[in-house]
């Protein structure tokens, strides 16, 4: 679209905002259109309302499609891969009877949550939940309690380390944006993802599941029978099986945190090797290999088992990668057309203390094009001149870069791809996902805001 510029105001583009998202919940919801159908259409009435040139419309539609499908259905395809294998060899029942022991049935969401904040220190959101998601739906199997009970507090404590904790990409490029001391937004992030996720994902986890107890029924990974598994691996074997794309895309995250701290070239011929070695991609596709080997074929199974095994893993997927991928389009129409820009342009010139104006401009742009990192980037690049101009402390920047962080993931909806991978794969309708989701992501940029508020004022 080279030499195209929106021209319509905030004003206008808001109200085609809204009146895009009313139209594809009145649709899914009330006439009940497939997702996927309705994301497409929408995303076409909304490109051409919002004066998007014809010609390059189904290019910016294909190309955010193709964008989101890219990452997603390598991540959700090897991740169910994986997850078959663990769940398939009992490894997954075996996990989730010894944190049953270790723990107690009542504190069992509160391990999950805590596994999962450990695991989501290294590795991405989507990445870490679909790697989790075996042991999640087996302890819930194995209580027969509310699935969301379990499911919340572990998506949460994903969602809370990737948006708030270096080394994850958001976090570290909002800090170099605002040339925030990047050890001190570790050390300040990790101290206020506790509070965050215990309010906004185990008590609202709690809550939700009151609200919603439905149990479980088929997972993504199909009908296990664990009595008929007489030789289920150890313990150790499931943990390491699931440390494994944890070691390997932490090393990635690891060598670009000390890029960023200029520690490391990133021009050397082994660094680019480790990284892409640690990409989630590739670190998923090592891991699924290895659990053939070691969750397959040393148990016993043979190649057309193992091969049966794995295919039987990627139908159940196949409606997860394309709403998702859809829910991509939509939202890369929504920047295209310049709405997020506009809003967020207009919103930083009201003369709002910084940190406040930080936070509703990251707001803004997450409610108008759906992605947190986007969302974030966008917002930090907006602010950090007035940043710099300001006589700000080390500690000052920590906050506002933690409060545009909180901004970035406010009330996820249906123009963001994680709203349908998450809605999804917990098997919830999009106005279950709306009442839990949409909620949990608020709740968590509300109180990372605080939080990051009362920062700045004490210090």
């Amino acid at each position: 679209m080279d030499g195209w510029t929106q021209t319509m105001s905030a004003g206008p583009l808001l109200g085609i905002a809204a009146g895009a998202v009313a139209l594809l919940l009145v649709m899914v919801i009330k006439f009940r259109v497939h997702a996927f159908l309705t994301l497409i259409l929408v995303s076409l009435l909304t490109a051409f309302v919002t004066g998007i040139p014809a010609e390059a419309i189904v290019p910016t539609m294909v190309g955010s499609f193709g964008k989101t499908l890219g990452a997603v259905a390598l991540l959700v395809g090897l991740g169910a891969m994986l997850g078959k294998l663990v769940e398939n060899s009992g490894g997954a029942r075996v996990l989730a009877d010894k944190m049953i022991e270790l723990f107690g049935e009542k504190r069992a969401p509160l391990a999950l949550g805590v596994a999962s904040l450990l695991m989501g220190f290294p590795i991405f959101f989507d990445a870490g939940l679909i790697v989790m998601l075996p042991v999640i739906f087996a302890v819930a199997r194995r209580l027969g309690g509310p699935v969301l009970l379990y499911a919340i507090p572990a998506a949460a404590a994903f969602s809370v380390m990737h948006v708030f904790v270096p080394p994850h990409p958001g976090p570290v490029t909002a800090s170099e944006l605002y040339n925030a001391n990047l050890g001190l937004l570790l050390l300040v992030g990790l101290i206020l993802a506790i509070p965050m996720w215990w309010v906004s994902g185990y008590m609202w986890g709690k809550v939700t599941a009151k609200q919603h107890p439905f149990t479980m029924t088929d997972s993504l990974f199909g009908k296990v029978d664990d009595d008929s598994i007489s030789n289920p691996p150890s313990v150790g074997t499931v943990i390491g099986m699931l440390l494994l794309p944890l070691a390997l895309i932490f090393m990635n995250t690891g060598l670009d945190f000390m890029r960023s701290l200029g520690m490391v070239d990133s021009d050397q011929g082994w660094y680019q090797l480790l990284s892409a070695l640690g990409s989630t991609p590739i670190a998923l596709l090592i891991s699924t290999l290895v659990a053939m080997l070691v969750l397959g074929r040393s148990r016993g199974m043979d190649g057309n088992a193992l091969e049966k095994t794995l295919d039987s893993s990627l139908g159940p997927i196949c409606s997860v990668v394309l709403i998702t991928g859809a829910g991509g389009m939509f939202g890369g129409v929504l920047r295209a057309s310049g709405i997020g820009d506009a809003l967020s342009n207009s919103l930083s010139d009201l003369g709002l203390p910084v940190i406040v104006a930080a936070y509703l401009v990251a707001v803004i742009m997450r409610l108008a094009q759906g992605s947190a990192t986007v969302a974030l980037v966008t917002a930090a690049g907006l602010m950090a001149p007035a940043v710099a101009a300001g006589d700000y402390s080390s500690i000052d920047v920590v906050a506002i870069t933690i409060a545009t962080a909180a901004g970035s993931v406010f009330a996820g909806h249906v123009n963001d791809s994680g709203f349908w991978l998450v809605g999804r794969l917990f098997g919830m309708d999009v106005k279950t996902t709306l009442k839990t989701w949409t909620v949990q992501q608020a709740l968590e940029s509300v109180v990372g805001f605080l939080l990051a508020y009362a920062v700045y004022a004490v210090f």
